[in-house]
């Protein structure tokens, strides 16, 4: 029999959804593919007893969709619609220039940033990802399938987010896909804390998402323009074009909102949020939704920081200038990064790092003694730093390493599920049904997987796997 096939798009003229939805039967086998206007999508193909239940189940998906606006259409007559990407005008400062010890130039505009212990790293739009030790030598690259819009830490694990909407999980040798965010959502920002996905998007929607790519809630927020998500153990914390509004992971329920026009991005600490606005000023809100100080800056505040203790706070603006406060909101100093307009920043053991317009990661001396020189015009030369010509960028990929022997790991399995790949531990001493965060791109049903270790999600019901995975033949 020749097989059947019904493409469905739904497209909204005001910026909203924009997406299709095809669904092939072949005989037994019913195949649907989904995914952004444009893009290859992603595909789930299941197996039926006789083609008659495959037909049936085809015209329930079908029928679901159209009731949902979408309707028949031709592949490629529309077109793919372009990524929301922030669109600033980045002028030169006129203050003196900070004290950069290095600089890596990554080739185009970046945000993604983030900095520990051991590694600095910085996404750009490109989609690489850079890997940096303390002494300016480049250690890896990863080319992610498109533009790196944040890096977050959640634990030990490090996720990058694209603008292809997915999330790739960066922990190990080989990028990882760890989350496919809906088709519909034109993400602007995300952070993770616990497994728990946040994500902020172009109209100002604001949504929780589990370890298993689904929904916990997901609403419109006050405002649009969702610059800013943060997520910790309660609350995800979502700064917009209104202002800053907490709510609860759990349900979605909003707990406060704070005015403040035109937030750009957003920082956390313990206690505290930080919210970096159009208006030229950094906002700090206690987390139980009191206002505490306001740092005023010269310009619009593209990113803004602190240190651990809240004993000074950074800012970045349109201008290419960085900011320092102390607590109270007494601005200590202003400097030119002499590399473009910070889009993120962190501040880490008293150096303050930065990428920024044109695409650079640059570690500035933010210590006391090399403020106070640089103030008075002197400053180190700056150390450019490159990567080796032969270092090659790791790329996503479906291949895994196989192994004969699971000593000294835990064994998983993957196994189908009301029609999704599921991931289980099959180890002695684990929960056997909880169920384990484990990466979407690899799975494979009835495939068994070797990894170093699984920890259970500090609020319980699942493991992550940590480390890098191995297949077991």
């Amino acid at each position: 029999m020749p097989q059947e096939k019904t493409y469905l798009e739904l497209s909204e003229d005001s910026g909203g959804a924009h997406k299709f939805y095809e669904v092939t039967v072949d005989d037994t086998t019913l195949t649907v593919r989904y995914g952004r206007i444009g893009d290859t999508g992603q595909v789930k193909t299941t197996t039926f007893t006789d083609e008659a239940k495959a037909k049936a189940t085809a015209a329930r998906k079908i029928g679901e969709k159209v009731r949902k606006g979408y309707a028949p259409a031709v592949p490629g007559v529309r077109q793919k619609r372009a990524v929301t990407r922030r669109q600033i005008v980045s002028s030169r400062s006129t203050a003196r220039t900070a004290p950069v010890l290095w600089r890596y130039r990554s080739g185009t505009s970046a945000f993604g940033i983030f900095i520990d212990d051991q590694v600095c790293l910085v996404g750009n739009e490109a989609g690489l990802v850079t890997t940096l030790a303390h002494d300016a030598q480049v250690v890896a690259q990863y080319q992610l399938p498109d533009g790196v819009k944040c890096i977050v830490a959640d634990d030990v694990w490090l996720y990058a987010g694209c603008d292809d909407g997915n999330v790739y999980d960066l922990s190990g040798k080989v990028p990882q896909l760890a989350y496919r965010i809906s088709p519909d959502i034109d993400i602007y920002w995300l952070d993770i804390h616990d497994g728990v996905l946040g994500v902020s998007d172009a109209d100002g929607g604001i949504c929780a998402i589990d370890h298993e790519d689904e929904f916990l809630w997901r609403r419109k927020g006050h405002g649009t323009s969702g610059w800013m998500v943060r997520c910790d153990a309660t609350s995800i914390h979502h700064g917009h074009s209104t202002g800053v509004t907490s709510y609860d992971w759990r349900t979605g329920q909003e707990r406060w909102h704070r005015p403040a026009r035109g937030v750009l991005f957003g920082w956390q600490e313990a206690t505290t949020l930080y919210a970096g606005t159009s208006t030229r000023q950094v906002v700090k809100i206690g987390k139980d939704g009191g206002p505490r100080h306001i740092y005023r800056c010269d310009a619009a505040v593209f990113s803004c920081a602190a240190a651990d203790d809240g004993r000074y706070v950074f800012a970045g603006d349109n201008c290419s200038s960085v900011y320092c406060f102390d607590d109270a909101g007494n601005r200590l100093w202003k400097l030119g990064s002499g590399c473009g307009s910070a889009y993120s920043m962190q501040y880490h053991n008293e150096r303050l790092y930065i990428v920024t317009t044109d695409g650079s990661l640059a570690c500035i001396d933010a210590s006391e003694a090399a403020i106070r020189a640089a103030e008075q015009g002197s400053v180190p030369d700056v150390v450019d730093v490159k990567a080796p010509p032969r270092l090659e960028a790791i790329a996503p990929s479906t291949a895994v390493e196989e192994v004969h022997d699971s000593t000294g790991g835990v064994v998983l399995e993957c196994f189908a599920e009301a029609g999704q790949l599921r991931v289980r531990v099959l180890s002695p001493g684990y929960h056997a049904d909880w169920r384990v965060q484990f990466p979407k791109n690899i799975r494979q049903a009835q495939a068994r997987y070797v990894v170093p270790e699984v920890r259970e999600a500090g609020r319980g019901g699942f493991y992550r796997a940590y480390g890098d995975v191995r297949r077991l033949t």
